[in-house]
């Protein structure tokens, strides 16, 4: 007994299942393989395999029908061995029970208790002959103290979690004079800005108008895309604080894309203590409020050219971006397959596992 449970170790360990300190465990779980004494069959047994007689065999053995179970192998320290029984001696009965199927004579071995003598009635290259043999109790495999809560389970691998997409963002919006010009802009992609018929996204969005603001008495509406102001070119937020502040009266000639057709509108804007991106008054003019608020449009001013440099740069990187995300996405699918592989391999394992360590932990014979 202790050679197959070293054999059953080395196949276990040979395909990894040692590895895992989890796939060791006392359960119910009708994925365990559960190796006790009972697992066997029964509680008695002689020794023996057999097969069932077939019309082909009759001739060979020197049966006249096709009746009983051949002896395929005998367990030489078995009941069986010591009784007698040989390699193709065909079983016909048990205690003059005619035997038909080795279902049958499994049963009727099974039935009999252990250390009971039992009557043979054999064929033996043609001659009928009786041997007794006193059944032997059948010794299961034990993992340990008890048998019964000895549980092989395949260790679980996790399933990998799908690749999230990656926002980036692409423009950052730029309000110019919201309570007085009425204006809300931001920078164009290129995709958007050939759907809206400008090349290669080159412009300013108008985002919104507000209801009775300059920009809506000029003739703005949102989905315009500005273009020119005071025929220089705007190409981003940048070029069009640029052009607003260097405005030489309050009076602009704004030329956008409307319906892919150019056209100009024009636009008055406040006096220009007033005006300008972020140079409007938040509220009184007056002590220190009006200070803090300069601070403010002071430090607006030194970080807007890094902010809008940082959006052009995330603009410049969203292809190479979107690309290494889409190799992420295709490399976590092949990924899961592979996984998914693994797991029908282990499956496969597992059944190999129980069906190698059943052959090798039962009694010589499976009867």
């Amino acid at each position: 007994m202790r050679s197959f449970v070293q054999n059953a170790l080395l196949i276990m360990a040979a395909l990894g299942v040692l590895t895992c300190p989890a796939a060791f465990a006392s359960t119910d779980s009708g994925d365990a393989l559960g190796i006790s004494s009972e697992d066997s069959g029964g509680t008695s047994y002689l020794g023996v395999d057999t097969r069932d007689i077939t019309s082909d065999r009759l001739g060979p053995l020197q049966l006249k029908e096709e009746r009983g179970v051949e002896v395929t192998m005998v367990d030489q320290d078995a009941p069986a061995g010591k009784a007698g029984l040989k390699e193709h001696d065909v079983i016909l009965s048990i205690n003059g029970e005619k035997v038909e199927s080795v279902e049958q004579l499994r049963r009727m071995i099974r039935e009999v208790p252990p250390g009971r003598v039992i009557n043979i009635g054999i064929s033996r290259n043609g001659q009928p002959q009786t041997v007794r043999a006193q059944l032997a109790a059948r010794k299961g495999f034990a993992f340990g103290p008890d048998a019964k809560n000895f549980h092989f389970v395949m260790p679980q691998i996790p399933a990998i979690p799908s690749m999230p997409d990656i926002d980036v963002p692409v423009s950052i919006v730029v309000v110019h004079s919201s309570a007085r010009s009425g204006l809300m802009v931001e920078n164009l992609t290129p995709q958007l800005g050939d759907f809206l018929g400008v090349k290669d996204g080159q412009g300013v969005l108008v985002r919104s108008v507000e209801k009775g603001s300059r920009a809506e008495k000029a003739g703005f509406r949102a989905g315009d895309v500005i273009v020119r102001i005071n025929g220089e070119a705007v190409s981003d937020s940048g070029d069009f604080s640029h052009a607003l502040r260097g405005r030489k009266d309050n009076t602009v000639n704004v030329s956008i894309i409307r319906d892919k057709k150019e056209q100009t509108l024009t636009l008055t804007l406040p006096e220009r203590k007033q005006s300008g991106i972020m140079e409007e008054s938040f509220g009184p003019e007056s002590g220190a409020a009006d200070i803090g608020l300069a601070d403010l449009r002071i430090q607006l001013a030194q970080i807007r050219p890094q902010m809008e440099s940082a959006a052009r740069e995330l603009q410049r990187m969203k292809p190479e971006l979107e690309k290494q995300q889409h190799q992420m996405r295709l490399e976590g699918q092949k990924l899961q397959q592979e996984m998914e592989k693994m797991r029908t391999q282990l499956r496969g394992q597992q059944d190999q596992i129980r069906k190698q360590l059943k052959e090798m932990l039962r009694p010589r014979g499976d009867i």
